[in-house]
């Protein structure tokens, strides 16, 4: 299934009409499937989706490491695509289990949660050590942005980046989802054997809760961010020991937890 479509439509600027074509992304249903059971479908962009059924399978605890997934297949239909994920004997049990216990749907960015308690609770603390220098700040999300090849086409999908002094922007991956982009980058991490302490994670969006959570999944210490963050985002990130930078425009950024991560200078006081 093609991520980019293109459809034609009118349009007006600078006060003179006109008509062509416009790539668009695609957005369709992506179930997550497990030994046959259905955990959850999501609205994604189909591609980079070995990707995602490591990275969602990682980030929601479903496996603890990719050698508990044994196959992954992608099986089209007219509506959407079905993951269909081969885990190992046991977790599949347990997901079934958990599967029948549960009382109702689950959302989208917290699938398979089942009280409200496990939805805002910390996955834990990162350990890592690794620091960033505030000047490299900028270049980290300039690299982002420059790799954004459907968002440059269609100005409506999300990226998620992660970056490191010595690598450079090592991996990305794009979704009209920003959790969506944010599980691809981590399967691309898991399959590629990159150590997610060692860099920051980049995203083009918002910080909510849920994007910090994956964070600790990966193990990565930082997180860099155009967007702002909400109130519980950075209560989740000083709980699990994340570094959160958001608001970064050019050179400017905020830091909201544990900014001793961040080197090279103080920041100045201003009005």
């Amino acid at each position: 299934m093609r991520s980019l479509r293109s459809f034609e439509r009118q349009f007006r600027r600078a006060g003179r009409a006109g008509s062509g074509p416009r790539m668009l992304a695609e957005e369709t249903p992506v179930a997550l499937s497990y030994n046959g059971v259905t955990q959850a479908v999501m609205m994604a962009t189909p591609s980079d989706l070995e990707d995602f059924a490591v990275g969602f399978s990682l980030n929601e605890e479903i496996v603890a490491t990719p050698a508990d997934i044994e196959t992954i297949e992608a099986v089209e239909s007219d509506d959407g695509i079905d993951l269909q994920i081969r885990v190992t004997e046991e977790i599949g049990e347990r997901l079934a289990k958990r599967r029948r216990a549960m009382a109702g749907p689950v959302g989208c960015g917290l699938c398979g949660v089942e009280s409200i308690e496990e939805a805002v609770k910390p996955r834990g603390v990162v350990t890592s050590d690794f620091t960033l220098a505030a000047a490299d700040i900028a270049g980290a999300m300039a690299a982002l942005t420059k790799v954004q090849a459907m968002n440059a086409e269609t100005g409506a999908v999300h990226a998620a980046g992660f970056w490191s002094p010595r690598t450079g922007l090592a991996v990305a991956r794009e979704d009209v989802g920003r959790h969506n982009a944010l599980d691809k980058l981590a399967g691309a991490l898991a399959r590629n054997g990159i150590d997610g302490g060692q860099g920051a994670v980049l995203l083009t969006s918002r910080v909510s809760v849920e994007m910090i959570q994956k964070t600790v999944a990966i193990g990565s210490p930082i997180v860099l961010a155009i967007s702002a963050p909400t109130a519980l985002a950075v209560r989740t990130a000083e709980q699990s020991n994340v570094t959160l930078v958001a608001v970064v425009r050019g050179e400017d950024h905020e830091i909201f937890t544990h900014p001793s991560r961040i080197t090279n200078g103080e920041i100045a006081d201003v009005a």
